[in-house]
This record gives structure tokens, C-alpha cells and sequence, in this order.
């Protein structure tokens, strides 16, 4: 399934907010986490930019730094909150929506979650098997 689940969060004027150092560290540690901070084009503005469960990863990763990170922190999670669908698995995600509409037909599922038949397919009958042993 070829669901994006990529997130890009803005982080202007980073380094006036927590120095030169702190952007440093924390370059290394979102590349750890297989994120990317870098500078938008030539401004003085920065972006981190990853998958949904790496930058999740990453937020977690900076709670154990001092408190410089704190506005970085602060963004991540707020792109976070805007995202939570991005943060569950693809077939999770199709649980879910079947689960919230059990009327959905396969095409409308298809469309939403951009998957493929089997997918949609396999997500509706672990539905409707759970519902008829519960």
C-alpha cells in the first residue's frame, strides 16, 4: 500500500532561537532517526522532514536532550497532532474506517486510503470477522 506517509515541519529562524550547537546535535540525532534537518533553500529558515513514526521517534529522542530543544519539540509535536492518521499503520488504518463506516463500499476505501483490492478486500473480512465473534 502506497499510502504517504511523509510529514515536512517548519522551523523558522532556528538558529536565533537555539544555536548554532543545538541545530548541530540535532541534525546528527534526527539522521539517527532517519530525518532530515536542513535549511530551506538559502533563508534563514530550517525544515525537518521524515516519515510520520520516524519524526515520532525523533520527538521522543528529543525529550532525553536539554531544554534548547524545546521550540523544536514544540513544533514537531504540533505537526504530530495534524497528522495522527499518518501515525497508524496502513492496515490499521483500513480497520479503522470500516470499523467508523461499516457501509463503505471496497472502491470508496480504495479511494480514501489509496490501497488495492486485496488490501481492501483483507481489511473487510478481518472486520467483519471480528464483529461476528464479538
Amino acid at each position: 500500500m502506497k499510502i504517504d506517509q511523509s510529514i515536512t515541519v517548519a522551523l523558522p529562524s532556528l538558529i536565533h532561537r537555539v544555536g548554532k550547537e543545538t541545530v548541530q546535535s540535532v541534525k546528527q540525532l534526527a539522521l539517527k532517526h532517519e530525518c532530515e534537518l536542513k535549511r530551506v533553500r538559502r533563508s534563514r529558515h530550517w525544515q525537518v522532514s521524515g516519515d510520520a513514526l520516524n519524526i515520532q521517534a525523533l520527538c521522543s529522542a528529543l525529550t532525553q536532550q536539554p531544554e534548547g530543544v524545546l521550540f523544536i519539540l514544540k513544533k514537531l509535536n504540533l505537526a504530530l497532532q495534524l497528522h495522527q492518521d499518518k501515525l497508524e499503520s496502513p492496515a490499521d488504518r483500513l480497520k479503522r474506517l470500516l470499523t467508523e463506516n461499516p457501509n463503505m463500499t471496497l472502491s470508496e476505501l480504495m479511494e480514501m486510503t489509496h490501497c488495492s483490492v486485496a488490501e481492501a478486500r483483507r481489511a473487510r473480512f478481518e472486520v467483519d470477522e471480528f464483529e461476528s465473534l464479538g
